[in-house]
């Protein structure tokens, strides 16, 4: 690679987009190169005529159709953007000699089980949004062999509506916040992921990695924990199974992060310990 590093973020709007751009503006041997929906991923010709202009040494990948509902509703569009933008970033990446960084999803598996879901274990998909990731994972694999496949879980950001803001906007519209389901994963926050996103640029490392937050917790967990840092532990959480109002997600994707604690290359900070500094950030008392 040469001295200045050239990267360009493929969906930087997004959340992890956005803390990218945010991390990477700060250092001065990174040359930062952006695109969002001004340039679909999916869209071949172009990509490889960015791919070409640009000629970046790294390529990540976070452009992707997240609405699950859509993605049910609308399958090939979620192939497209998934699968068929993986597949452009990647062929634009093997023929530049790039790094591609893909980012995907703990909805690869489908939830069923109990136990902690390392890099080893089958994935298999069963929402149209977590086949969609999938097939761009192995579109991935099979195109590019400079690549590092990233899933991560339950990702939050600041200035994005997430699950956060979800809590705490019912929170204060109704007084309490009620659930379509307990699911069980690991709330990510994008900074932290962008940490190790930003180690992975300058290593030696290829192929999968599970990289969420540390531990775990429930849903509703996850909600009274967000409700106690916005000084909102009164409001209670109701989880209302069955009502018709289930979200398309699998019940049960907590991530084992077993091939950082292999290499040794990265720890991703306690999920619980992430959330707070997200919160300080918010409101002004965080450290950068």
């Amino acid at each position: 690679m040469s001295i200045t590093t050239r990267i360009w973020i493929a969906g930087a709007g997004g959340r992890l987009g956005s803390a990218l751009c945010r991390r990477f503006d700060r250092n001065i041997a990174y040359k930062l190169v952006t695109s969002d929906r001004d340039l679909p991923v999916e869209d071949s010709r172009e990509i490889g005529r960015f791919a070409d202009l640009n000629h970046p040494d790294v390529i990540i990948n976070c452009a992707g159709l997240t609405d699950v509902h859509l993605c049910e509703e609308k399958p090939e569009e979620a192939y497209k953007v998934n699968a068929i933008g993986a597949r452009n970033l990647a062929v634009a990446a093997r023929r530049i000699d790039a790094k591609l960084i893909q980012i995907s999803t703990d909805d690869v598996f489908d939830g069923t089980g109990d136990a902690p879901l390392c890099e080893f274990d089958d994935a298999h998909p069963v929402t149209m949004y977590g086949r969609s990731k999938y097939a761009g994972e192995r579109l991935v694999g099979e195109l590019t062999d400079k690549h590092v496949i990233v899933r991560s879980s339950w990702l939050y950001g600041a200035g994005a509506d997430d699950f956060i803001t979800r809590v705490m906007d019912a929170a204060a519209r109704d007084s309490v916040v009620r659930l379509a389901e307990d699911e069980i994963s690991t709330p990510t926050s994008a900074e932290a992921l962008a940490g190790f996103i930003d180690c992975l640029i300058h290593s030696r490392e290829f192929g999968l990695y599970h990289a969420s937050c540390e531990g775990g917790c429930s849903r509703s967990e996850y909600a009274r924990e967000i409700l106690r840092l916005a000084g909102m532990e009164d409001v209670p959480v109701v989880v209302e199974e069955g009502t018709g109002a289930r979200v398309l997600r699998p019940r049960y994707t907590l991530l084992d992060n077993m091939m950082l604690r292999i290499t040794g290359l990265y720890r991703m900070p306690d999920w619980k310990a992430a959330l707070r500094d997200h919160f300080g950030h918010r409101t002004g008392g965080g450290k950068h």
